[in-house]
Protein backbone atom coordinates (compact mmCIF):
# COMPACT_ATOMS: atom_id res chain seq x y z
CA UNK A 1 0.00 0.00 0.00
CA UNK A 2 1.49 3.19 -1.15
CA UNK A 3 1.33 6.55 0.38
CA UNK A 4 -1.83 8.00 -1.82
CA UNK A 5 -3.48 5.13 -0.58
CA UNK A 6 -2.92 5.65 3.01
CA UNK A 7 -4.27 8.94 2.69
CA UNK A 8 -7.33 7.32 0.98
CA UNK A 9 -8.21 5.42 3.84
CA UNK A 10 -7.89 8.33 6.08
CA UNK A 11 -9.79 9.64 4.25
CA UNK A 12 -12.85 7.05 3.83
CA UNK A 13 -12.35 6.55 7.77
CA UNK A 14 -12.73 10.59 8.49
CA UNK A 15 -15.26 10.51 5.89
CA UNK A 16 -17.50 7.89 8.11
CA UNK A 17 -16.09 9.87 11.29
CA UNK A 18 -17.48 13.20 10.17
CA UNK A 19 -20.65 11.99 8.22
CA UNK A 20 -19.34 14.34 5.31
CA UNK A 21 -16.15 15.61 3.69
CA UNK A 22 -13.17 15.05 5.62
CA UNK A 23 -11.42 18.17 7.31
CA UNK A 24 -7.67 19.02 6.95
CA UNK A 25 -7.16 18.44 10.61
CA UNK A 26 -8.75 15.30 10.81
CA UNK A 27 -6.70 14.20 8.57
CA UNK A 28 -3.55 15.63 9.54
CA UNK A 29 -4.51 14.52 13.12
CA UNK A 30 -5.28 10.67 11.63
CA UNK A 31 -2.45 10.12 9.45
CA UNK A 32 -0.13 12.16 12.17
CA UNK A 33 1.15 15.15 9.58
CA UNK A 34 1.08 18.40 9.30
CA UNK A 35 -1.97 19.77 7.45
CA UNK A 36 0.81 21.30 5.20
CA UNK A 37 1.28 17.31 4.04
CA UNK A 38 -2.50 16.52 3.85
CA UNK A 39 -3.33 19.92 1.46
CA UNK A 40 -0.55 18.84 -0.92
CA UNK A 41 -1.58 15.20 -0.72
CA UNK A 42 -5.28 16.07 -1.37
CA UNK A 43 -3.89 18.10 -4.56
CA UNK A 44 -2.10 15.31 -6.07
CA UNK A 45 -5.29 12.85 -5.32
CA UNK A 46 -7.55 15.41 -6.82
CA UNK A 47 -5.60 15.78 -10.25
CA UNK A 48 -5.52 12.00 -10.03
CA UNK A 49 -9.32 12.33 -9.70
CA UNK A 50 -9.32 9.95 -6.62
CA UNK A 51 -10.68 12.81 -4.55
CA UNK A 52 -12.90 16.01 -5.17
CA UNK A 53 -12.08 18.48 -2.26
CA UNK A 54 -13.69 21.97 -1.67
CA UNK A 55 -12.07 24.36 0.12
CA UNK A 56 -13.19 25.03 4.00
CA UNK A 57 -15.40 21.62 3.45
CA UNK A 58 -13.02 19.19 2.98
CA UNK A 59 -12.38 16.16 0.67
CA UNK A 60 -14.56 13.66 -0.59
CA UNK A 61 -13.58 10.20 -2.17
CA UNK A 62 -14.78 10.01 -6.58
CA UNK A 63 -15.84 6.43 -6.89
CA UNK A 64 -12.62 5.35 -7.91
CA UNK A 65 -11.22 6.86 -4.60
CA UNK A 66 -13.68 5.16 -2.81
CA UNK A 67 -12.74 1.75 -4.00
CA UNK A 68 -9.44 1.95 -3.56
CA UNK A 69 -9.89 3.12 -0.14
CA UNK A 70 -12.01 0.27 0.66
CA UNK A 71 -8.86 -1.72 -0.60
CA UNK A 72 -6.68 -0.38 1.49
CA UNK A 73 -8.55 -0.31 4.39
CA UNK A 74 -9.35 -3.98 4.07
CA UNK A 75 -5.40 -4.62 3.17
CA UNK A 76 -5.00 -2.93 6.93
CA UNK A 77 -7.67 -5.27 8.80
CA UNK A 78 -5.64 -8.37 6.89
CA UNK A 79 -2.43 -7.27 8.33
CA UNK A 80 -4.14 -6.42 11.73
CA UNK A 81 -6.23 -9.60 12.27
CA UNK A 82 -2.83 -11.74 10.92
CA UNK A 83 -0.82 -10.15 13.58
CA UNK A 84 -3.25 -9.85 16.36
CA UNK A 85 -4.81 -13.74 15.66
CA UNK A 86 -2.35 -15.83 14.04
CA UNK A 87 1.22 -14.32 15.52
CA UNK A 88 -0.39 -13.20 18.48
CA UNK A 89 1.32 -9.49 18.43
CA UNK A 90 0.71 -7.65 21.46
CA UNK A 91 0.90 -4.26 20.04
CA UNK A 92 -0.68 -5.83 16.35
CA UNK A 93 -2.03 -1.98 15.62
CA UNK A 94 1.24 -0.32 15.83
CA UNK A 95 2.87 -2.95 13.77
CA UNK A 96 -0.25 -3.23 11.32
CA UNK A 97 0.37 0.98 10.77
CA UNK A 98 4.30 0.32 10.61
CA UNK A 99 3.60 -2.64 7.69
CA UNK A 100 0.63 -1.29 5.96
CA UNK A 101 2.85 0.67 3.78
CA UNK A 102 5.33 -2.27 2.58
CA UNK A 103 2.53 -4.80 2.18
CA UNK A 104 1.45 -5.39 -1.26
CA UNK A 105 -1.82 -6.48 -3.15
CA UNK A 106 0.14 -9.78 -3.25
CA UNK A 107 1.41 -10.53 0.16
CA UNK A 108 -2.47 -8.93 1.42
CA UNK A 109 -4.23 -11.91 -0.60
CA UNK A 110 -1.76 -14.93 0.71
CA UNK A 111 -2.42 -13.67 4.40
CA UNK A 112 -5.99 -13.61 3.74
CA UNK A 113 -5.98 -17.15 2.86
CA UNK A 114 -4.44 -17.76 6.25
CA UNK A 115 -6.97 -15.45 8.69
CA UNK A 116 -10.50 -15.93 9.32
CA UNK A 117 -11.87 -12.61 8.30
CA UNK A 118 -15.43 -11.46 8.12
CA UNK A 119 -17.32 -11.02 5.81
CA UNK A 120 -18.32 -7.77 6.74
CA UNK A 121 -14.86 -6.41 6.73
CA UNK A 122 -13.94 -3.79 6.60
CA UNK A 123 -17.43 -2.70 7.19
CA UNK A 124 -16.75 -3.53 10.55
CA UNK A 125 -13.86 -1.28 11.23
CA UNK A 126 -14.87 1.57 13.75
CA UNK A 127 -12.82 4.69 12.63
CA UNK A 128 -13.89 6.36 15.84
CA UNK A 129 -12.33 3.60 17.86
CA UNK A 130 -9.33 2.95 15.46
CA UNK A 131 -10.04 -0.43 15.32
CA UNK A 132 -11.99 -3.64 13.86
CA UNK A 133 -15.20 -4.19 16.19
CA UNK A 134 -15.15 -7.96 15.49
CA UNK A 135 -11.22 -8.26 16.42
CA UNK A 136 -11.57 -6.57 19.59
CA UNK A 137 -13.99 -9.35 20.38
CA UNK A 138 -11.76 -12.31 19.90
CA UNK A 139 -8.77 -10.13 21.25
CA UNK A 140 -10.60 -9.83 24.60
CA UNK A 141 -12.13 -13.65 24.32
CA UNK A 142 -8.07 -14.85 23.64
CA UNK A 143 -7.26 -12.72 27.01
CA UNK A 144 -9.10 -14.82 29.06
Amino acid sequence: MNTADQYLKAIYLAQRMEDGPASTGTLADLLEVSPASVNEMIGKLEEQELVEHEKYKGATLTEEGLERAHDALQTYCIIERFLANVLEVEEFRGEARALESVIDDTVAERLDTIIDRPEQCPDCFDPEQDCCKLLELEASGQAD
